[in-house]
C-alpha cells in the first residue's frame, strides 16, 4: 500500500471496523445484505474512502476502508450506521421491529503495511463463513 500525498500531508490511514446489528440478530442476508452493502459503498466513495475490502455476515460487518487523516473511525461508523439504518428499515418491514438496526459498539483497529494484507486476507475469509 502507498502513501497518499496531497498538498500538505504524507499519509496512509487504514481503519478495520466492525459492528453488529442490534441484539447480534442474523438479519444481513439476502436482498437486505445487498443493499446495505451497496449503500456502504456508496457511502464510501461519496465520501471518497477506498474501501479495500468489505463482508457482511448475517450478524456483523467487517469494513477495511482507507480514509484522510481528517477522518476518524468514529465517523466512518457513524456515517455507514446512520444511512444503512435509514434506508434499509425504510425499505424492510422487518427491521423497523427493532428498537434500532445497530448496536452502539464497535470494534476499530488502525493498520499499516505491516499489516494491512493480514486484514485483507482475514476479512475475505470471512466471506465464506
Amino acid at each position: 500500500m502507498q502513501y497518499q500525498r496531497d498538498e500538505h500531508r504524507i499519509h496512509l490511514i487504514v481503519y478495520h471496523l466492525i459492528w453488529c446489528p442490534k441484539r447480534r440478530k442474523a438479519i444481513l442476508g439476502g436482498a437486505i445484505a445487498q443493499d446495505c452493502e451497496r449503500i456502504i459503498r456508496e457511502k464510501c466513495q461519496e465520501k471518497k474512502w477506498e474501501i479495500l475490502e468489505l463482508a457482511l455476515q448475517l450478524d456483523h460487518i467487517h469494513l477495511f476502508v482507507r480514509v484522510d487523516p481528517s477522518t476518524s473511525a468514529a465517523e466512518v461508523v457513524k456515517e455507514c450506521k446512520g444511512i444503512t439504518s435509514y434506508h434499509l428499515r425504510k425499505k424492510y418491514e422487518v427491521l423497523r421491529r427493532l428498537p434500532s438496526l445497530w448496536n452502539r459498539a464497535y470494534f476499530a483497529s488502525t493498520a499499516g503495511n505491516v499489516s494491512a494484507t493480514t486484514i485483507a486476507k482475514y476479512v475475505e475469509a470471512q466471506k465464506g463463513k
